[in-house]
């Protein structure tokens, strides 16, 4: 298993050119949020553009958009029909099918609600998008709505980023099963749904579709916290809208994510880092990695 380390990472970072607009780094759709879990949705998008990305796109809910929208001036949104004003309503992605085409990348799954209609949404999407090779980065409720519907294959160039009770219920077995042997684990999951897995937790797991495993070095405790995966999904997703592969995205991605929550807690400790104090250290991991 090889190390993901700072120089590891240095050169995968894409290169910023002069001669460049907003497409020149990428689109990128992110379906998120819902009623209960708009931060969700909020950390996931920003977290993208501060990574690099050239726009996000955020499709949720009127609720979350009116919200979000207060918070940022800086995404785009395009509205989905909800399902009594909660979450997304379980016919509403044919109200982005005719958008996908403007998009390089989309992330889905952070804040969407654990019910069904939201896994009604996610298994008619990835129905969807498994004829197209848009890259596409799976979190939270749409790893949820793949393991209650066990789906078997996602779209080819997919990247899913459990953590270990995400990847119980992907793999059907218990959180202590997947701990004793998390390589081991990681690697069914890259064979059972064929695509790049991220198996997050204390040296994160990176295995590629053709088996080879990456293990992070960097991180602290401060990214145990609600939210911190939904910045690691903005901030993978914002790598391949600039061009990376999935699996140098997804190597990447884990590795500036730790170095953020290191540098947060420098100055507020492992105990009081936030998941919004972790985006706003993205600039200084970038610095760090590139000097």
């Amino acid at each position: 298993m090889d190390l993901i380390e700072k120089n590891t990472v240095k050169y995968l970072i894409p290169k910023r050119p002069k001669e460049s607009n907003k497409g020149t780094f990428g689109r990128i759709l992110t379906i998120a949020g819902s009623l209960n879990y708009q931060g969700a949705a909020y950390l996931s998008a920003v977290s993208a553009l501060k990574a690099g990305a050239g726009l996000v796109s955020l499709a949720t809910i009127e609720t979350v958009i009116n919200n979000i929208s207060a918070l940022t001036p800086n995404l785009t949104f395009l509205h989905l029909r909800d399902s009594y004003r909660q979450c997304i309503a379980s016919d509403s992605f044919s109200e982005l099918k005719p958008h996908i085409k403007n998009y390089n990348v989309i992330a889905m799954g952070p804040g969407l609600s654990d019910n069904a209609a939201v896994f009604a949404f996610v298994n008619e999407a990835l129905g969807y998008l498994k004829d197209i090779d848009t890259p596409i980065v799976l979190d939270a409720d749409a790893l949820n709505a793949i393991a209650d519907s066990k789906m078997t294959k996602l779209p080819p160039n997919s990247i899913i980023t459990p953590h270990p009770k995400e990847m119980s219920r992907l793999l059907e077995v218990s959180v202590e099963e997947i701990q004793e042997n998390r390589e081991n684990s990681a690697r069914k999951a890259a064979e059972k749904f064929g695509c790049t897995v991220i198996l997050k937790g204390n040296g994160t797991i990176v295995c590629t579709k053709d088996f080879r495993f990456f293990k992070n070095t960097s991180g602290n405790s401060a990214l145990a916290k609600a939210g911190s995966g939904d910045v690691l999904t903005g901030i993978i997703a914002a790598f391949l809208a600039q061009g990376l592969s999935c699996e140098n995205a997804a190597i990447a991605g884990v590795y500036l994510h730790g170095l953020c929550g290191e540098i947060a807690s420098e100055k507020l400790t492992e105990y009081c880092v936030l998941a919004q104090d972790v985006v706003d250290a993205v600039p200084e991991a970038f610095k760090r990695v590139l000097g």
